[in-house]
C-alpha cells in the first residue's frame, strides 16, 4: 500500500494570508497543499492560476499538488510547470482526447501526473489512463461534484476506491470532498490515501489535531 499523504485544501484558507497559511499547513504536518484551479468554464466557480502558484513557490517548498478543474488542461500545463507545480491532476471528462499527449506533456515539465474523475462518472473511464504505456500516477476521486468547498461527502463514491485499489494495489489514490473526522473512516478503509480536506482542518481550533487524525485512520485500515 501506498504511503499516507494529507492535502489541506488551501480553497479553505485564508487567500489574503496564503504563504503563511501555507506554512502554517507543513508545521501542522501536512504532506501535500492542495490547490483548487478552477476556470470557471468546467466549473462555475473561478479560482487561482499560474501566477499564484509562482508566488506562493517562492516561499514555499512545499509539494503543491495542483488539481485543474478546466476545460482545456492542456494549456495549463506549460505554464504551471514554470510556476513550480508539483502535481498535475487533470479531469477525465475534459481530457477524452489528448491524454496521452497530456500526461506527456505534465511529466516533461517534472511534475507528476493525475486524473480526476467526478461523482457521476463510471470508474472504468480511467482504467486506460492507467493501463496504457505512459500511466498517470494518482487517481482523484472526487467525493463532491467540483467547484465549491464545504459539500456533503457522498458515501456512494466509495464504490470507486474500492474497485481502484483492489486493481490497482500501488496506486495513489486521492479523495476530496467533505473529507473530516467523521468521514476518513469510510474513505481509509475503501483505500484511498490521499485525503484532501478543506473546511475540517481551516475550521478547526487545533489544524495539527486533526490532520494527525486523518493520518492515523489511513495507517491503520492499511
Amino acid at each position: 500500500m501506498p504511503i499516507a499523504k494529507i492535502a489541506p485544501s488551501m480553497l479553505s484558507s485564508d487567500f489574503a494570508n496564503l504563504a503563511s497559511e501555507a506554512d502554517r499547513m507543513i508545521q501542522c504536518g501536512a504532506d501535500w497543499l492542495h490547490m483548487d484551479i478552477m476556470d470557471g468554464h468546467f466549473v462555475p466557480n473561478l479560482t487561482i492560476g499560474a501566477p499564484v502558484i509562482q508566488s506562493l513557490r517562492k516561499h514555499s517548498k512545499a509539494y503543491l499538488d495542483c488539481h485543474l478543474m478546466v476545460t482545456n488542461p492542456l494549456d495549463y500545463v506549460e505554464p504551471l510547470g514554470k510556476a513550480g507545480a508539483s502535481g498535475f491532476t487533470f479531469h477525465v471528462e475534459a481530457s477524452k482526447d489528448n491524454w496521452q499527449e497530456l500526461v506527456q506533456q505534465i511529466k516533461s515539465k517534472g511534475m507528476k501526473p493525475g486524473v480526476a474523475l467526478k461523482p457521476g462518472t463510471p470508474v472504468e473511464e480511467v482504467y486506460p489512463l492507467l493501463d496504457g504505456e505512459n500511466p498517470v500516477e494518482m487517481v482523484l476521486v472526487m467525493t463532491v461534484e467540483p467547484g465549491f468547498g464545504g459539500q456533503k461527502f457522498m458515501p456512494e463514491t466509495m464504490e470507486k476506491v474500492r474497485d481502484l485499489r483492489k486493481k490497482y494495489p500501488s496506486l495513489d489514490i486521492e479523495v476530496d470532498g467533505g473529507l473530516g473526522p467523521s468521514t476518513i473512516d469510510a474513505a481509509a478503509s475503501a483505500g484511498a490515501n490521499c485525503i484532501v480536506a478543506g473546511s475540517s482542518v481551516f475550521g478547526a481550533p487545533e489544524p495539527a489535531q486533526v490532520i494527525s487524525l486523518l493520518r492515523k485512520s489511513v495507517e491503520v485500515a492499511h
